[in-house]
């Protein structure tokens, strides 16, 4: 397994020729040049991913990271903190929307704890506890830096064991009840907007709710002094242990050569705390869907990613990305599977 370091000195930028090369592929098969979109963006990516001008989507890996956060404490939330072992045991047997659209997708789940509160153990669970749940934000950092950099660095290692596996597309999902309050503020950090722009109802708060949520995020800012540039800070300061590891999960990908879908609103906050550890990541992300979470299309628009999907969504746990599967495998399908204007007989021009 490499660490955080190693792993940003491995990342480097997609591989221009392959692009090329499969832009060439792409504007031979039997349809009007760029007439497949997006589909024909991703396919060059992977390209330059992989390396590979035909690449494929052979086995495909949902790493579900979880945790509790101290702010939950403050009111945040619609839910209790308890739900997030509920919900984590639900995964485990199979019984969440992540797995339904997983199953769908011919996905696999791998669940991870990295900082749920209790001491939840089964079998199926990968447990990689760091602490029991985050500190409060509204009062001092979430955790320490030290922590923050274990907590990356074991979703560094989930992503090296998946792709070790013969995965050829991960993405990072999530529980944590409260978790998009940490969310919002490491966005709020990266972007010059009033909070109330960027901040949404998460799990489904009444008004009187998000105004707290709103101050609490103001208050755990005005504590803690994040630092946008530095994306281990943002995290130790304002973030997730599961969060963190998300962005584990991203950076690893990267370094191994492997595209990583980013989904909802808690993906995007650790996608951008990826981009400030190491800017070249991005390049090996893709946007599965547009989040009815308002900050959602503001952190996208940050890290340079248009989603595919806009589905009304804001579920969380990699839903949307697991859906979003299916398109990215499509892309590399119609790639690899159509034939030529030569091949078929059909006049190019």
């Amino acid at each position: 397994m490499l660490s955080l370091k190693e792993t940003i000195d491995q990342i480097q930028p997609l591989n221009k020729e392959a692009m090329d090369l499969c832009q060439k592929k792409l504007d031979n098969l039997t349809k009007p040049p760029g007439s497949l979109g997006v589909l024909e963006d991703i396919a060059i990516q992977l390209a330059g991913i992989t390396g590979n001008t035909s690449p494929s989507v052979n086995k495909k890996t949902m790493l579900v990271m979880a945790g509790d956060h101290g702010v939950v404490a403050e009111g945040v939330s619609a839910f209790p903190q308890e739900v997030t072992p509920q919900m984590v045991l639900n995964f485990i047997n199979g019984g969440a929307a992540i797995n339904v659209f997983c199953r769908h997708a011919e996905a696999k789940v791998v669940v991870v704890d990295v900082g749920i509160v209790g001491d939840f153990t089964h079998p199926d669970l990968i447990q990689k506890k760091i602490k029991q749940g985050t500190n409060n934000i509204a009062t001092g950092p979430a955790m320490s830096y030290d922590e923050a950099i274990k907590a990356i660095e074991i979703g560094i290692e989930m992503a090296y064991n998946e792709v070790q596996q013969g995965a050829s597309l991960l993405a990072a999902g999530e529980m944590g009840i409260g978790n998009t309050t940490p969310s919002s503020a490491i966005l709020a950090a990266c972007i010059d907007l009033p909070l109330e722009q960027i901040v949404g109802r998460g799990s489904g708060i009444q008004d009187e709710a998000l105004t707290n949520k709103v101050r609490v995020i103001q208050q755990a800012l005005d504590i803690n002094q994040p630092d946008a540039s530095d994306g281990v800070d943002l995290l130790a300061k304002v973030g997730g242990l599961e969060i963190a590891a998300m962005t584990g999960v991203m950076l690893g990908a990267a370094a191994h050569r492997v595209p990583v879908m980013v989904d909802g609103f808690i993906a995007s906050a650790a996608a951008l705390a990826a981009s400030r550890i190491c800017p070249d990541v991005t390049q090996y992300m893709i946007a599965s869907h547009a989040s009815m979470e308002p900050g959602h299309q503001h952190a996208l628009r940050l890290l340079g990613l248009t989603p595919m999907l806009h589905m009304n969504m804001r579920l969380g746990e990699g839903t949307g990305a697991a859906l979003a599967f299916h398109l990215v495998e499509a892309s590399t399908r119609a790639l690899g599977e159509m034939s030529t204007f030569a091949d078929a007989g059909v006049t190019s021009s």
